[in-house]
């Protein structure tokens, strides 16, 4: 299907039935079902398309279905699915080279799940705490951080909403404010075996890390002998406008976690540690469908896309656009600031609601995001032209208006 000329025509219509009785409600969800993707955009069961600036929370880096992904797919779908996860393949050994010959890194441990990642990154550290540090295993992570929805990494988490949850959580994390180095070095103590920190908290809001800050922090771990962990589930491969966004600090972390744009749409996550922090020994770590072929064919597929000459400068040159009409947005309609790097970027809408702004996006074909009462989030595809940025910012355009006119009445 092609991309539709006017995104704005078609509301949906809400007489569509979906069959969903049999489905746990973890989130609400619109009485709507994607039956199709092509780069850009999606579409429902009716043919209506939707601009597609959500990708899936940052997960489709090069849109949906591209070529290069189907191709990978179909040609190693045709060679070898699943040896299982105690032999070797060449897409996992190929991938894990290519991850360790472009980052600080010696060794990858494949997941399926960014939260899964981090839970091996947190047992790593233990482990190496064990060995190392005289048991130590206290991990200081920070407050409004997300790690993930496993029992550990909730634990690890500094969501307000997760506190009640689950409980009792998973002892041993020490939450502390983001950016303030004081807190961080009051907050360790003989027990602590590592740090773990986002550079940009995205389900915060898109907040950035000072690089003061992080430079700092590494300093730290330096001094008290511990890790450094650097959750790179939603920053990395390329989302900010480097392969990996702990380049942009000038800093070597310990381990780092990759997840969402490694695979380009498919499930799969890496833990990568320097070869001092692997201590993992037969037993410790694995998982069934860890390191599976069929996943790291469309990683190596995304990876090779990534990493040539061409593409990074691109998601440079498209997110000063996408932020030059953001900063235009904010001053037409007296809204707040602009935040993020690459393609990982967030408008405050201080006097709107952004998850009314997005119920508004999604009536007239645009996928938007709002982790926080007033804020938008933007995640693209890391390929998306300016075209299609136009376009969606015309939606947001229109919305903004017709609330300024409901207002003047």
């Amino acid at each position: 299907m092609s991309a539709p000329t006017d995104i704005t025509s078609n509301p949906i219509d809400p007489s569509l039935a979906i069959q969903k009785e049999h489905l746990m409600p973890i989130t609400p969800r619109p009485a709507i079902c994607f039956v199709e993707g092509k780069g850009d955009y999606l579409y429902d069961q009716s043919g209506k398309a939707y601009l597609d600036l959500v990708q899936g929370w940052a997960v489709n880096t090069l849109g949906h279905s591209p070529t290069v992904i189907q191709q990978a797919l179909l040609e190693q779908s045709a060679q070898l699915i699943n040896p299982g996860p105690a032999f070797f393949n060449k897409p996992m050994i190929n991938l894990a080279a290519t991850l360790c010959s472009h980052s600080v890194f010696d060794q990858v441990f494949f997941a399926n799940s960014g939260a899964e990642a981090n839970e091996g990154a947190i047992k790593l550290a233990r482990k190496w705490g064990q060995l190392h540090k005289s048991g130590a295993f206290k991990i200081i992570t920070f407050q409004q951080g997300f790690h993930g929805r496993t029992l550990a990494t909730m634990s690890a988490t500094g969501k307000d909403t997760f506190a009640p949850l689950f409980e009792p959580k998973v002892d041993g994390f020490i939450k502390v404010p983001f950016n303030q180095l004081d807190a961080t070095e009051q907050a360790i103590d003989k027990q602590t075996v590592a740090i773990m920190l986002e550079l940009i908290q995205g389900e915060a809001g898109v907040i950035p890390a000072d690089p003061d800050f992080v430079k700092g922090v590494e300093a730290l771990c330096k001094k008290h002998n511990l890790l450094l962990i650097i959750d790179e589930v939603q920053t990395g491969i390329a989302r900010t406008g480097s392969l990996f966004a702990y380049e942009q600090f000038q800093i070597q972390p310990d381990i780092m976690t990759l997840g969402k744009g490694l695979g380009g749409g498919v499930p799969i996550s890496a833990l990568l540690a320097k070869k001092h922090a692997c201590c993992f020994e037969y037993g410790d770590q694995g998982g069934t469908f860890n390191g599976n072929p069929l996943m790291c064919a469309s990683a190596n597929a995304v990876l090779s896309t990534v990493l040539s000459p061409e593409f990074l400068p691109h998601i440079n040159s498209v997110s000063e656009y996408f932020q030059q009409q953001l900063h235009t947005l904010s001053v037409t309609f007296g809204l707040g600031e602009v935040r993020g790097k690459g393609l990982l970027l967030a408008l405050d809408t201080p006097h709107h609601s952004a998850p009314l702004i997005v119920q508004k996006a999604l009536a007239l074909g645009v996928l938007l995001n709002a982790p926080r009462e007033n804020t938008l989030r933007f995640m693209p595809a890391l390929n998306i032209s300016h075209a299609e940025i136009d376009l969606g910012l015309a939606c947001l355009t229109r919305i903004l208006n017709d609330t300024q006119q409901a207002a003047s009445c």
